[in-house]
C-alpha cells in the first residue's frame, strides 16, 4: 500500500490564534503531526509515502529532510489552489497501485486506522474505500449516502433525509483514480469533493468504512481534543 498526505496548507487560524509552529509540525503527545502519520503507515504495510508541503513553511522541508524512514519518501514543494491540486501534484510522483491519501490534521484512532487499510487490502471488488464517519464536527461536512451495502451513492454538500455519515478526508483508492483527476483539472474543477462526485460520474466503485470518530486540527483549541482522543 502506499501513502500520501495533504500539507499544503498555510495554518493561517493555527497562526492567528498564537500557535507558533507550521500545522504538520504541531505536536501530539510530542510528536508532530506528519511524523504521526507516517509512523502509522508504516507500521500498515507502506511502500512509499509521498508528501506536498507548501512554499512558505521551510521548517516542514527541513524537518522531513531530517528524516531515516525504511521506505521511500517523496517530497512535493508547491504551494497550490486547493486541496484537489495539491492531490494532482502528488499524482505526479506517486507510484502505481492502492494507496491512501489523507490531510496532515485528520486525527484518527490508529487501530481503526488498521482496521481500515486491511479491510481495503482484501477488497478484490471495489475501486476505492472513504473512511466515513457518523460524527460531525466540520464547518461544512460532505455528507456521504449510502446504500444498506455501504456503497457510496452520492456526496452532497447539505443533510438529506436519512444522512448518516460524512467524509473522515481519508480516501483509499487504486491509480484508476489519476485519469479521472487529470480531466477535472483540465475542465477546471477545483474542489476536492467535486472530484469525488466525478468518480462516481464516472462510475468508480466506492464503498464506504465507518469509523466512529475522526476529527481535525483547525484551531489551537483542538490540539489539546485530539491529544485527549488519541490516548482514550
Amino acid at each position: 500500500m502506499h501513502y500520501a498526505i495533504i500539507a499544503a496548507g498555510e495554518g493561517s487560524r493555527l497562526a492567528q490564534e498564537g500557535v507558533d509552529k507550521p500545522k504538520p509540525l504541531v505536536e501530539l503527545n510530542g510528536e508532530p503531526m506528519i511524523l504521526r502519520l507516517m509512523n502509522i503507515f508504516r507500521r500498515c504495510n507502506a511502500e512509499s509515502i509521498s508528501v506536498i508541503i507548501n512554499d512558505f513553511m521551510p521548517e516542514v522541508k527541513e524537518f522531513l529532510n531530517t528524516l531515516k524512514l525504511d521506505v521511500p519518501l517523496n517530497i512535493v514543494v508547491k504551494s497550490t489552489p486547493s486541496s484537489m491540486h495539491s492531490f494532482w501534484e502528488l499524482s505526479k510522483v506517486m507510484n502505481p497501485g492502492k494507496f491512501c491519501l489523507t490531510t496532515v490534521d485528520t486525527i484518527f484512532r490508529e487501530q481503526d486506522f488498521a482496521r481500515y487499510i486491511e479491510a481495503f487490502e482484501k477488497d478484490t471488488r471495489n475501486d476505492g474505500m472513504w473512511a466515513v464517519t457518523p460524527f460531525i464536527e466540520d464547518e461544512k461536512p460532505l455528507y456521504v449516502e449510502v446504500n444498506r451495502c455501504m456503497n457510496i451513492k452520492a456526496f452532497c454538500d447539505e443533510p438529506f433525509d436519512g444522512a448518516k455519515y460524512v467524509s473522515g478526508g481519508i480516501y483509499a483508492m487504486s491509480d484508476k483514480a489519476f485519469p479521472i483527476l487529470n480531466q477535472c483539472i483540465e475542465k477546471g474543477i477545483s474542489r476536492m469533493r467535486n472530484f469525488q462526485r466525478a468518480l462516481i460520474d464516472n462510475g468508480m466503485r466506492l464503498k464506504a468504512f465507518s469509523i466512529d470518530k475522526i476529527i481535525d486540527v483547525d484551531h489551537a483549541s483542538d490540539i489539546e481534543v485530539a491529544q485527549a482522543f488519541i490516548n482514550e
